[in-house]
């Protein structure tokens, strides 16, 4: 792998922004007609900005040695509930590597980093969520540990 992982900063949130909305794009713009394509750059800013100051979420960046944004990752971390109260779940929000750099280890590097996090931070089990036709991420995830839980269909009205 030939990138640097990092904590994002405030003054790093504009490459979340556009890799968030790169994200969009390439993902939920190819399989989710109701997605909003225009969120990351409408409310991003202030979304990331919130979540860099928080402790129980994570903002990575994967950086190119030219120091150009790669891929990202989000984090949050899942307290208990009522139904589930022993559950402390890393929750991963959102994940994306550019496609030029697919392949070479920065997703894995990524992951990695998120589940050392989850895990100082006291969870004890990791979810993510998936577009069901993305079967390059749904194999990324499985490789990586998850394997399926719920399942939630959509019937269009």
């Amino acid at each position: 792998m030939n990138a640097a992982v990092v904590r994002a900063t405030p003054e790093s949130v504009p490459q979340l922004v556009a890799s968030a909305t790169a994200l969009f794009a390439e993902d939920g713009g190819q399989r989710d007609p109701q997605l909003d394509l225009g969120w990351p750059r409408r409310e991003g800013t202030a979304y990331f900005t919130e979540l860099v100051r928080r402790n129980d979420s994570l903002c990575l960046l994967a950086l190119s040695p030219a120091n150009s944004a790669i891929g990202h990752l989000i984090g949050r971390i899942r307290r208990p509930d009522p139904l589930r109260p022993s559950a402390v779940a890393g929750v991963l929000e959102s994940l994306r590597v550019d496609p030029a750099h697919h392949e070479t280890g920065v997703a894995t590097a990524l992951t990695e980093e998120f589940f050392a996090w989850a895990r100082e931070c006291g969870a004890n089990q990791a979810s993510v969520t998936a577009y069901a036709a993305n079967e390059s991420a749904i194999s990324f995830y499985r490789g990586r540990g998850f394997s399926p839980f719920e399942l939630t269909l959509h019937a269009p009205l």
